[in-house]
């Protein structure tokens, strides 16, 4: 099936499992064509597009910065320590803001989980919504790139092994891939300390330790440990986590010949994955960097589209 961009067309992004299988295929098949060279296909005419980042960022943040300006759009420029919500200011009425001054969309991330029903839930605000990440709830943006990798690497997601290892209580990544990745075809495995697993992940997955699925895997999808989440990390040291739940090097010698290393970053070095790992010949960390940002053009021309 060829799924073209005029076929895409996106009010909203605030959770992956909201889209339908025929849009996640078109956005991946568009990040493709973005960067083999395609450009846009949008109206002419001039986009205002704010992030408002609340929580730090420089992968999603500058991606999708990148994304922007290789697409001409305009960027409202957005600190919040520099605007009104040092006074006080709400989520709300910054949206508010942006909105009636003319933005098309408002790309955020925000520590409240489900921050934007409020927004959506408006009527007065206009402007499409394209969530950056809250707190622990979701990553659509994130998983859409991830999922852009797996397909690249083997051109489909049937029936393809994947494991998510880590911190998986406090992933929003973890949380939007188990989803979307169970829905395409792909059998889950989740490792961890068990403190960390939720039993609503059975709905996904299996719970194994990581020695176990080491060798079967098609994709070692490994988790930051989100120090800034936890309440008190002093259960695991940095040597005891890597030694019992990382991805060292011995273990990454029991990989399969062709499966894959994937991490949302920032890595924890030597923490859930060994330094040497980082770059090596199987990892695809540096590979999703670069797919956010035309994963991310893909996403803002769904978006622009459906303002047109």
């Amino acid at each position: 099936m060829i799924i073209t961009s005029e076929q895409i067309s996106l009010k909203h992004l605030l959770t992956a499992e909201a889209l339908s299988d025929q849009e996640v295929m078109g956005l991946i098949k568009r990040a493709q064509a973005f960067k083999h060279g395609e450009l846009p296909a949008l109206e002419k005419q001039q986009y205002f597009v704010s992030n408002l980042f609340f929580e730090n960022s420089t992968r999603t943040h500058k991606s999708f910065e990148v994304a922007e300006k290789k697409m001409g759009i305009d960027v409202i420029d957005f600190d919040a320590k520099t605007s009104s919500v040092s006074k006080g200011e709400s989520l709300y009425d910054t949206v508010l803001t942006m909105s009636a001054i003319g933005a098309h969309a408002c790309v955020i991330r925000h520590w409240e989980e489900d921050y934007y029903n409020e927004l959506i839930e408006s009527k007065t605000i206009t402007t499409s919504i394209i969530n950056g990440g809250d707190g622990s709830g979701n990553h659509p943006t994130q998983c859409l790139l991830d999922l852009l990798t797996i397909y690249e690497e083997f051109g489909h997601f049937d029936n393809l092994k994947i494991a998510i290892c880590g911190d998986l209580t406090h992933s929003r990544v973890a949380n939007s891939n188990m989803k979307m990745l169970k829905r395409l075809g792909a059998t889950l495995y989740f490792c961890g300390p068990e403190e960390w697993y939720n039993k609503k992940y059975e709905a996904y997955g299996t719970f194994k330790p990581i020695d176990e699925v080491i060798g079967e895997v098609d994709v070692m999808m490994m988790l930051r440990v989100q120090h800034e989440r936890h309440d008190d990390d002093s259960q695991f040291s940095k040597e005891n986590y890597h030694t019992e739940f990382g991805l060292t090097e011995t273990r990454a010698e029991n990989m399969k010949p062709g499966a894959i290393i994937m991490h949302p970053a920032p890595v924890n070095r030597d923490v859930e994955l060994a330094d040497s790992l980082v770059e090596c010949y199987q990892s695809r960390i540096t590979q999703q960097m670069a797919n956010g940002v035309f994963m991310r053009m893909a996403i803002l021309e769904a978006i622009l589209h459906g303002k047109a």
